[in-house]
């Protein structure tokens, strides 16, 4: 788990990412142990639920901790065939991290933001691995990951 917490940390650095970087001795897998293990609301959250396109490309929707990603609005979103969920050993292949810590940026795939993202200014989010987080403003994710904001949650 470490190697992803300092890949990620070293990516943050070499892109000029402005983030708090977080890691804990207990896991934050799920938004509720992840907001137990901070101190903070679920609604704090944003998850990033990767997908895949029929060609086999990494497909990212990023929606606040309590909601889900719609495949179908992604698919209206991007004007392709509905991508399906990506399985664990392919998020790790796909973005580099593990499921459970795979971060809203970093890596090569077509990141779509929920607008209920932007409704808070800072959120936490995957940290590499499932016992670390990042903390930044919902701008400097959008700016991090070059996402285009669409309403992409059921």
């Amino acid at each position: 788990m470490q190697e992803y917490e300092e890949k990620l940390k070293a990516i943050i650095e070499e892109r000029g990412i402005e983030v708090e970087y977080l890691s804990f001795d207990q896991s934050c897998h799920s938004v509720a142990e992840a907001a137990r293990t901070v101190g903070a609301e679920p609604e704090d959250f944003v998850k990033s639920i990767c997908m895949v396109d029929k060609e086999g490309r990494a497909i990212v929707a990023i929606v606040k901790g309590e909601d889900r990603a719609s495949t179908s609005r992604v698919a209206k979103a991007l004007g392709i065939n509905r991508p399906r969920v990506a399985y664990p050993g392919e998020i790790l292949a796909l973005t580099g991290f593990p499921v459970g810590g795979t971060p809203g940026f970093g890596y090569d795939a077509t990141f779509l933001v929920d607008p209920r993202v932007l409704e808070k200014e800072t959120v936490y989010l995957g940290g590499g691995s499932k016992k670390a987080l990042v903390r930044m403003s919902t701008k400097e994710l959008v700016r991090a990951n070059g996402g285009t904001v669409v309403r992409v949650r059921n």
